[in-house]
């Protein structure tokens, strides 16, 4: 009933668009007819280009984008852009993009997809819940990043900027909001200039909102509970003409209360569960860049970007996802980053221009021991850990701890030369060198309460490994002429490798290498209809080597491991996105095809009782052994469709009433590599439908709005054999003042 009120008080409003607008004076429908889709820029070479001339396939939105779109947290980003899905479940993203992105959130796996905060690499994988408030403008890079990036990347990266200070006067806003789930929140900022060179940003936001759930069982804890608190600030200093010093730093505190999930074929609703485990998960972790900029005479820009990240994350689950078993997860892990980029980037003038520059990078893991009481088994004294698996406690017990060190340095360049007024070349390239050490521990306990215990097994995990790559690009651009532009490039990525940890003693897994993509694109972006229409059309063909697969551990199926696929992977696709205005009314559109292609490969699907060899490259096929060839990549669907439509319309006194409705499309996927729909692999395609209508008032703006407008429950991924749900239906109202 909501959705159906929601669906025909939007429509009432974008038909009431037009008569209200042609009642409105001469003036304002002259002005009307003047606008036409804005110039976006886009950042992805070190300096500011316009995307229609741009060799990039990319999604750019401002901030007022974003507050247009309702997008205010990393899983909506799919709502608005093509070829990109969001596996949410709460403390860990995986964010894929054309299929390409990370399948597993440990420490061990690296991410395909990058997310940069003010052009510094964020943790890869987890603490990616951080909300977006005060956010000058994201960008979405779709296809390998093997010559800008920080990190490299095979599948693409996602740069968010948030809001600089200015030296503009004191201006800010402060925003309040409540809707169902007993959800409020209030965020807000404000800008101070200090002096003439000097100036600072404070900004702010807090929430509340219960859980989506209904929980049976003896738990503790508030799964999907959540409380957070950010807060960020500032400073800008511009002591010169030449220099400018800018740095920021986020606090962030987010409480998801735990994670309420259930076996992947249950067959109760997704937010009606039942659990008996104790429930947390926490994320605390602050984030300082430093950003300088120096522009000498002759208006060469030297750039240095450093960043320092430190986090503890922290969660217990209920693993078996009911209240019949007693199988325990937890884990507490501390993850701290440095990086340095230093870039120098010649004038944007000129036929020949030029970016060259450096990059390092240091992240640690540490999985602690303690709390400092060790358990006593057969005599022997084992550590514990806050990483530790029940099956259940006090009967079997597997800890962790140790450190994981990862490093990467890199050297880069390109240059692009204008061969005439309309005709340019690109040719950039990229040294990447890569190291990861694993100084780990395990303990396997089997307690004397069970028959047969005789002693805890100790495994020392204590391997290396590194590798380098050059990676780059080779565009070729034509401006067909002022409103048609049209590119072709070669791209390579690379993503690094990394080390599996042993869950069983006498069990040796290889080291898993690093994949390599080579990327065959080709695009069109045009201006149409006096430049009130853009549209982007792109096609994409991509060969990977080593391509990691993510793999169940057939000893211990809760813990993943990575293989290589022998033979090349194959992902091809077309993708499509256009902008309109057309006086009051606008529109936004994005769809993506997608087709991938296991390379022949093999491997032992871990929820089968089949034992026996299976070599990645020749098999044998049997019980336990899979031939995966030709099979789809997970989480990679065949097609994903956005669509958007908003309309201003003029009120009396200046008012303007703006609803917008927003539709977005996501093909059915499989949640593992085997396909196997009896197993819960296969997850249904899902259509999420949201609406809002906005009004306007002497720098005041209230925005009723509605997510998920018809209430469709889905999984949105599996996750050792648990199944976790996307958000309901969400409404409310949002009110923020200007000033």
């Amino acid at each position: 009933m909501k959705a159906t009120i929601w669906l025909n008080v939007s429509a009432l409003a974008l038909t009431w668009c037009g008569v209200a607008n042609a009642q409105a004076t001469g003036v304002a429908a002259e002005a009307s007819k003047a606008s036409v889709v804005q110039e976006v820029v886009v950042t992805a070479e070190r300096r500011a280009t316009n995307l229609q001339t741009t060799a990039v396939a990319a999604t750019v939105l401002t901030g007022a984008d974003l507050q247009a779109r309702g997008i205010t947290s990393v899983d909506q980003l799919q709502l608005i852009s093509p070829s990109l899905t969001v596996q949410n479940f709460g403390q860990g993203n995986d964010f894929n993009i054309r299929g390409i992105g990370k399948g597993e959130s440990n420490s061990q796996t690296g991410v395909g997809v990058v997310t940069y905060r003010d052009g510094v690499a964020s943790f890869p994988g987890y603490f990616q819940d951080e909300p977006y408030y005060d956010i000058a403008d994201i960008e979405i890079l779709r296809g390998p990043q093997g010559t800008f990036a920080g990190q490299n990347a095979t599948g693409g990266a996602v740069f968010i900027t948030e809001t600089n200070p200015s030296f503009n006067g004191v201006h800010g806003y402060i925003a309040g909001q409540y809707g169902n789930y007993n959800d409020g929140a209030v965020q807000g900022a404000v800008n101070l200039p200090i002096s003439d060179t000097l100036a600072v940003r404070l900004a702010f936001n807090d929430e509340y909102r219960g859980s989506f759930y209904q929980i049976t069982g003896k738990h503790t804890g508030n799964p999907g509970l959540l409380k957070e608190s950010n807060a960020r600030l500032s400073v800008l200093w511009k002591p010169t003409a030449n220099l400018t010093v800018s740095s920021k730093t986020d606090y962030n505190y987010i409480d998801q209360g735990g994670y309420a999930a259930d076996p992947v074929n249950s067959t109760n609703d997704l937010f009606k569960v039942s659990n008996n485990a104790a429930n947390l998960a926490i994320d605390q972790f602050v984030r300082s860049v430093l950003r300088v900029d120096y522009t000498f005479a002759g208006g060469i820009i030297l750039r240095s970007i450093s960043g320092y990240q430190q986090g503890r994350t922290a969660e217990k689950a209920d693993l078996d996802g009911s209240a019949n078993l007693g199988y325990t997860f937890s884990d507490a892990a501390d993850e701290q980053i440095y990086s340095q980029e230093i870039d120098l980037i010649s004038p944007s003038q000129g036929p020949l221009t030029w970016v060259a520059g450096g990059y390092y990078q240091n992240n640690r893991y540490r999985f602690p021991t303690g709390p400092g009481v060790g358990l006593t088994a057969a005599g022997q004294t084992v550590p514990s850990a806050p990483f530790n698996i029940g099956y259940p406690p006090g009967i079997y017990n597997y800890y962790l701890w140790g450190t994981n060190v990862q490093k990467t340095a890199a050297g880069f360049a390109q240059i692009s030369w204008d061969l005439s007024s309309r005709f340019q070349i690109q040719i950039g390239a990229r040294y990447t060198y890569s190291d990861t050490v694993n100084r780990v521990g395990v303990d396997s306990v089997l307690y004397t309460a069970y028959p047969g215990f005789t002693q805890p097994t100790l495994i020392a995990d204590n391997q290396s490994l590194n590798e380098s790559r050059v990676t780059g690009k080779v565009a070729l651009n034509w401006k067909l002429d002022d409103d048609n532009f049209v590119y072709a490039f070669v791209a390579t990525g690379h993503k690094a490798g990394g080390l599996n940890v042993p869950v069983a003693a006498g069990q040796v897994i290889q080291p898993f290498k690093g994949e390599n993509v080579t990327d065959y694109e080709i695009g069109w972006k045009a201006n149409a209809f006096d430049r009130h229409v853009k549209t982007q059309l792109g096609a994409y063909y991509d060969v990977y080597d080593n391509f990691q697969a993510t793999i169940g551990n057939p000893i211990n199926p809760v813990f993943k491991i990575e293989l290589n696929v022998p033979n090349a992977t194959k992902i091809y696709g077309v993708e499509g996105s256009a902008q309109a205005v057309f006086g009051p009314l606008s529109f936004d559109a994005g769809a993506s095809v997608l087709h991938s292609s296991l390379g022949a490969f093999f491997a032992v699907d871990p929820r089968t009782l089949g034992v026996g060899a299976c070599d990645p490259s020749t098999g044998p096929v049997s019980a336990a052994c899979q031939n995966l060839t030709g099979h789809r990549q997970d989480y990679a669907p065949n097609f994903t469709l956005n669509l958007g439509v908003q309309c201003a319309v003029s009120l009396p006194g200046g008012d303007t009433l703006t609803p917008r409705v927003n539709f977005s499309h996501v093909s059915q996927q499989w949640a593992t590599l085997f396909e196997t729909t009896a197993l819960g692999d296969s997850l249904p395609e899902r259509n999420l439908l949201s609406a809002q209508v906005a009004w306007s008032h002497r720098g005041v703006l209230v925005t009723a709005y509605a997510y998920n407008l018809t209430d469709q429950h889905y999984v949105t991924q599996i996750n050792s054999g648990l199944r976790f749900a996307g958000a309901p239906r969400q409404f409310g109202v949002r009110a923020v003042k200007f000033f």
